[in-house]
């Protein structure tokens, strides 16, 4: 599968259009893990805890993509998009949502 955020791929002609496909990811931040972000931000450190769970979700969004993608046919996703967001009570939740056009290239 190939994975690109142009509308085009170099060397490749898009034989078909398969519709968008979509791909997202809600995951909950750990109590224990924000409390340590916010001291590390404090002190000038970089947030391991949020970079881990930026890393997961968007790795999730982005089998999701594929897997509905693989449904419908196609062997490649363009124009992809990849948006981040807080959602739930206070922004508790981290949400990654990816979505791109699903095609199939020769």
């Amino acid at each position: 599968m190939i994975l690109s955020t142009t509308s085009t791929l170099e060397g490749h002609a898009v034989k078909q259009y398969h519709g968008i496909v979509v791909g997202e990811a809600v995951l909950g931040a750990n109590v224990f893990k924000d409390l340590f972000a916010s001291i590390r931000d404090i002190v000038g450190g970089r947030s391991g805890a949020y970079e881990k769970e930026f890393a997961k979700a968007r790795q999730v969004a982005f089998q999701e993509l594929e897997q509905n993608a693989r449904q419908l046919g196609a062997n490649a996703v363009i124009g992809i998009d990849i948006d981040y967001d807080s959602v739930g009570q206070g922004g508790s939740m981290l949400m990654v949502s990816v979505s791109g056009t699903a095609v199939t290239v020769g």
